[in-house]
């Protein structure tokens, strides 16, 4: 039995979100193929009528986690375009600090692995870092330091993906929950003020 087209795009985009997910809550080494299958609910022929290898598969979870981030933060930027900063760093603080590991942010729950990925898999993020950096700079505003010298929005945009990501692991890692919300009120607080433009 021959399967239609579009029976291949919903069983990939199947199995791109499970392994998204498996991949952040068990990491890239203990995410084995059965346990990608199992979640996806597909055969491992099916796996691998999508995906080579499992590092292909997390490949494609890592870009498709940057790339929702990106276009998440671009239709805030379109439905709020005032304020959509100060809510961004809300929610990311908030629930992405606080839902399933599963349902996390990409950023800080699969950078690590990437790191030990092969060069393939990491120059692929590292462009999507790059539209994700393009994606936020294109909505800060302009911002002095002191004695008058500009900082790029691009290096502002850096320093905010890397101070809501860190801060986001760290207050996911610590098993007490008051220093948690405390971690995430602190990083909220500096991203802000870090961001907020000066005359």
């Amino acid at each position: 039995m021959r399967y239609s087209a579009e029976h291949k795009l919903e069983t990939r985009s199947r199995v791109i979100t499970a392994a998204g997910q498996v991949f952040r809550k068990d990491g890239y080494g203990g995410a084995g193929i059965d346990a990608l299958t199992k979640a996806a609910g597909v055969t491992n022929g099916a796996f691998y009528g999508h995906f080579k290898s499992k590092a292909e598969a997390f490949r494609t979870a890592v870009l498709e986690g940057l790339q929702d981030l990106r276009q998440g933060i671009a239709a805030l930027k379109t439905n709020q375009p005032k304020d959509w900063l100060p809510t961004f760093v809300s929610y990311y603080l908030g629930y992405k600090r606080t839902c399933d590991l599963g349902e996390s942010c990409a950023l800080p729950s699969l950078s690590p692995d990437v790191m030990r990925a092969d060069d393939e898999t990491r120059s692929a993020y590292t462009a999507e870092i790059k539209r994700l950096v393009e994606e936020v700079a294109a909505g800060l505003p302009e911002h002095k330091m002191e004695g008058g010298s500009e900082t790029s929005r691009e290096d502002q945009a850096i320093l905010l993906l890397a101070t809501l990501s860190g801060g986001v692991t760290l207050a996911r890692a610590v098993s007490d929950p008051a220093l948690s919300e405390r971690i995430a009120d602190i990083i909220a607080q500096a991203a802000l003020t870090a961001i907020k433009p000066h005359n």
